[in-house]
């Protein structure tokens, strides 16, 4: 992760204001062009607080420049769809009203970001993804500014390619980012291979998940946190779907016994997941998605990095009718009080997730 940069000097005033599509200000229709017009209406942003923020005239009438600014609910960012007008001070007013809001970094889609604008304005080109969630359509190129301190390295963005996959892409992330996979072999068989080994059909519970890492690369420590000594994530299903599904469930728990695997029943703390992080370690958390994208449906993404206030996440998913892209989803900052909130998975009340130590030896490569 790079370093915090020195904040720029912020335009001598700025202003604020929600897009609205069907009604947008007089003063944008000298700097927008029909090409970013018609992005900026293709879908409905209104779930990430679309606004503007405008630089205004020197005599205070008519804007020079500006930019529309969107983010995922209950996360610590700001995202700019685009920037207009002079793009450089229209940045420059983004970052200041981040700054401003405590939040931890501010991303540009690069769609008409120009790479001179970028590095005058101490942005940071985002490796570009591996592959985009399915059904997305997210820029080619992608840019951050951090605007908060931390330690960690930057992992490859790795789309999920089906919607019941987040648990094995974020296994295989984590082995990737951790030097334990190639990220070459990171391909949509080995996300379907990984997720047959650990689904309970169709999702991935901690358990399953645990022990398939376990199979996959036995040189990594494995350790599965889950405060519920029941079967979980079954309530939505018909009571025949459920008995059979917890019958894998508890041959889960049999199979981990039997290879060592350990099963801490306590509630992983927020704090302990930092520890992991802060031990370069990988924690792989289960979340329900209703705080960042408003249906409470469980999903795993990665825990791998820390700023003051925020966990470091990597979500695999991302909702491309909210214009919701894998800039968003990449190095996405989620405060820590948020994300303790989002992983108390309803209605069981219980915590899922699996912390993937530091290898501790080469592994043969696993059969993926």
């Amino acid at each position: 992760m790079l370093p915090r940069q020195e904040t720029p000097a912020r335009p001598a005033t700025s202003t604020v204001v929600p897009y609205e599509p069907d009604t947008p200000p007089a003063q944008l229709a000298c700097l927008v062009d029909r090409e970013v017009s018609e992005r900026w209406r293709a879908v409905d942003r209104s779930a990430h607080d679309p606004h503007l923020v405008a630089v205004p005239g020197a005599e205070g009438e008519g804007w020079t420049a500006a930019a529309l600014v969107t983010a995922r609910p209950n996360t610590a960012y700001l995202k700019i769809v685009d920037a207009v007008g002079d793009v450089r001070a229209a940045v420059g007013a983004v970052v200041a009203h981040a700054d401003r809001r405590g939040l931890a970094q501010v991303k540009w889609e690069g769609w008409t970001a120009r790479t001179d604008d970028v590095a005058a304005t101490a942005f940071a080109a985002l490796t570009p993804p591996l592959t985009q969630p399915e059904g997305a359509a997210g820029p080619a190129a992608g840019y951050i500014r951090w605007l908060r301190d931390g330690v960690t390295s930057a992992p490859a963005y790795y789309g999920q390619t089906t919607h019941f996959t987040c648990g094995a892409v974020t296994a295989l992330v984590a082995q990737a980012h951790a030097g334990t996979l190639a990220w070459e072999a990171l391909d949509r068989q080995a996300e379907l291979t990984l997720w047959r080994d650990a689904t309970n059909f169709l999702a991935c519970e901690p358990v399953g998940l645990g022990v398939a890492l376990r199979r996959a690369w036995p040189s990594s420590p494995v350790t599965i946190h889950l405060d519920n000594d029941r079967p979980v994530l079954l309530g939505h299903l018909p009571e025949n779907d459920q008995e059979w599904r917890a019958l894998l469930q508890r041959a889960s728990r049999t199979e981990a016994e039997r290879t060592g695997v350990p099963i801490d029943p306590s509630r992983l703390s927020l704090t302990a997941i930092r520890d992991a992080i802060g031990r370069r370690e990988h924690v792989l958390l289960l979340l329900s998605l209703a705080g960042m994208q408003g249906f409470d449906v469980p999903h795993w993404v990665l825990c791998h990095g820390a700023v003051p206030g925020a966990i470091v996440i990597e979500d695999p998913w991302a909702n491309a009718t909210t214009g919701d892209t894998w800039v968003d989803a990449h190095l996405l900052p989620v405060s820590d009080s948020s994300l303790d909130t989002m992983s108390v998975i309803s209605p069981e009340g219980f915590r899922g997730a699996v912390t993937i130590g530091r290898p501790q030896g080469r592994d043969a490569a696993p059969s993926l």
